[in-house]
């Protein structure tokens, strides 16, 4: 199979005022929802990163897999991003509802409901300047904020890679059936996993499996 981003990030097409203004900062405390073309949910909770281009940090890579095949499938994938995981809608309706006085909205958004920065920057992104005059809307897009990622990025900035050789084509010993002599192991095989410990793990066991199968090949062949 043909070698496939993995653990990686996505474009979003910022604008320029946005991508100037934020790329670099993290976003901290969020939880993303993505449901795939199936009709599956699926949500992870945690940090991701601001990039000049869209989005890339572990929350987004524990969810890279679904993403980049969503992009592949439909040409897109809509994410919705809960700033405020930890507060229900109404107490965000209610907190943003609160009189302002002559405060600006956002001393009113930091104050109320803990969004500043590029948080705020995020719903000037992409939430309709009408919309910030009504504490419903507003806590709907703060509560399930849509980013519409477009694109992996490519291979060379990716932590790890999906695709390579198929499983089906090798021995128990990693062995390629159709190159005697010829082992595969790690990134070279068709898997990928979780970025970390799981990715690592899995390299050094399949690397050890190839090389004790290329030392019995060797005996076998009195090489």
């Amino acid at each position: 199979m043909p070698l496939q981003p993995a653990n990686c990030g996505f474009d979003v097409g910022w604008s320029e005022h946005f991508s100037s203004r934020f790329a670099g900062h993290p976003v901290k405390a969020v939880a993303v929802t993505f449901i795939d073309a199936a009709g599956r949910s699926h949500r992870q909770q945690g940090d991701l990163m601001v990039t000049t281009t869209g989005i890339e940090g572990g929350l987004i890579y524990a969810l890279s897999a679904r993403l980049r095949d969503e992009i592949a499938t439909t040409g897109a994938a809509i994410i919705y991003l809960d700033l405020t995981p930890g507060k229900d809608l109404p107490r965000v309706i209610a907190e943003i509802a609160h009189p302002r006085g002559s405060r600006s909205m956002a001393s009113h958004l930091q104050s109320r409901a803990n969004i500043k920065g590029v948080k705020t920057g995020l719903l000037r992104e992409r939430v309709l300047p009408s919309d910030f005059t009504s504490p419903e809307r507003l806590a709907a897009s703060i509560k399930s904020l849509p980013l519409r990622l477009i694109a992996p990025r490519p291979l060379d900035e990716a932590i790890s890679s999906a695709g390579g050789v198929a499983f089906e084509t090798l021995n128990e010993c990693l062995m390629v059936r159709a190159m005697p002599g010829v082992f595969c192991a790690g990134e070279m095989l068709d898997w990928e996993a979780p970025t970390g410990g799981y990715l690592l793990t899995a390299c050094f066991a399949s690397g050890r499996t190839a090389g004790l199968g290329a030392l019995a090949y060797l005996k076998y062949r009195n090489i």
